[in-house]
């Protein structure tokens, strides 16, 4: 009988920023990953403290990027790799008011930027806002090689994890003995009978890789419609698009084609889209994670419903489980999955 102190069931944002916790803290674990790319594998990686269709910003933002910049020196430490892109995000105005709003807003929001840029190589004639303290995730290259020291060290089980094989009396998963199962799935948790009634929605978004004519200037991440930013020196991520009707695992014609025109719209060369992705969110109405335990079974938690903002809720929330389970610290009201009981 193997021991260990926890099981992951997961492989996305939520239960990689976990697995850190427990590297970080010495303790030992399994992760479960069946190897399908979840939604945080597609997603765009932008760190992004604004709200950018009404120039706000939402809850805990500055709290959740200083932590979120600490835990990414931790990971540096043993892959040997830095993934925060010092690159900040510019928001195209679509006219005048939008930019005299930004101006108004920026002496409520810290991170407005007062100076505004001009982009040549995409549409702008109004002008571009910068966002202080942005950023964006090296997404492929982080979730590459954290899979890669996880099985290196023996934590990774590349299997599908089986639910009927748990004995919650004596705490086992075949041949192992845990302390606590932690269930970090996405919407893959609508399929585990411990969890399966959490009031999660799926949002499926779709994004382009494009290759450009013209490349665009200083590697900035430009938003208007959608995000574009480079993925490598010729092809460019474009999107993502929300949609909670089209739940179907195949790519949507529609999401693609609204993808395309906004695109042509915004840049005015030349492009090939090269490859077309698309992921589902697990989101929750109120715009929180859901954490915690099962009213049964007390060593079953459940870590999901991270939305569009999976780095930032993902990192933050793995470190207020871990001191919830390790230490004692009460699990933050407005994310314990109690408030739905």
């Amino acid at each position: 009988m193997k021991n260990v102190d926890y099981i992951i069931v997961g492989d996305g944002y939520a239960a990689m920023f976990f697995a850190h916790q427990l590297i970080n803290n010495n303790k030992s674990f399994y992760l479960f990953s069946e190897g399908k790319k979840s939604a945080s594998f597609v997603s765009a990686g932008i760190i992004n403290p604004a709200v950018l269709k009404r120039f706000t910003t939402f809850w805990l933002a500055q709290e959740q990027i200083d932590v979120l910049k600490k835990t990414l020196s931790e990971i540096e430490v043993y892959t040997h790799k830095n993934y925060w892109i010092e690159k900040p995000v510019l928001r195209v105005f679509h006219d005048e008011k939008e930019k005299e709003l930004w101006l108004k807003k920026s002496n409520e929001i810290s991170f407005l930027s007062k100076n505004f840029l001009k982009i040549n190589s995409v549409k702008n004639p109004f002008g571009c806002g910068q966002v202080d303290n942005s950023a964006r995730l090296n997404v492929r290259d982080f979730f590459t090689d954290l899979m890669n020291y996880l099985e290196k060290n023996s934590h990774l089980i590349k299997e599908k994890f089986e639910y009927k094989l748990i004995n919650t009396e004596n705490s086992t998963y075949k041949d192992i003995q845990f302390k606590n199962i932690i269930f970090a799935e996405g919407m893959v948790v609508k399929e585990n009978p411990y969890f399966s009634d959490i009031p999660v929605d799926s949002n499926k978004g779709h994004h382009l890789e494009v290759k450009l004519s013209e490349k665009i200037e200083d590697d900035f991440t430009i938003k208007k419609k959608h995000f574009i930013f480079p993925l490598n020196e010729d092809t460019y991520y474009y999107g993502g698009t929300y949609d909670r009707e089209q739940m179907h695992h195949k790519i949507d014609d529609s999401a693609v084609e609204k993808l395309t025109n906004a695109l042509a719209e915004f840049y005015p060369n030349d492009f090939e889209v090269v490859n077309v992705k698309f992921g589902f969110r697990p989101t929750v109405k109120d715009r929180r994670p859901i954490i915690g335990a099962h009213s049964e079974f007390k060593n079953l938690y459940v870590f999901n419903g991270l939305g569009a903002r999976g780095i930032l809720n993902g990192n933050y929330f793995a470190i207020n489980l871990y001191n919830h389970l390790e230490n004692g610290e009460k699990l933050h009201p407005e994310v314990d999955l109690k408030r739905f009981r």
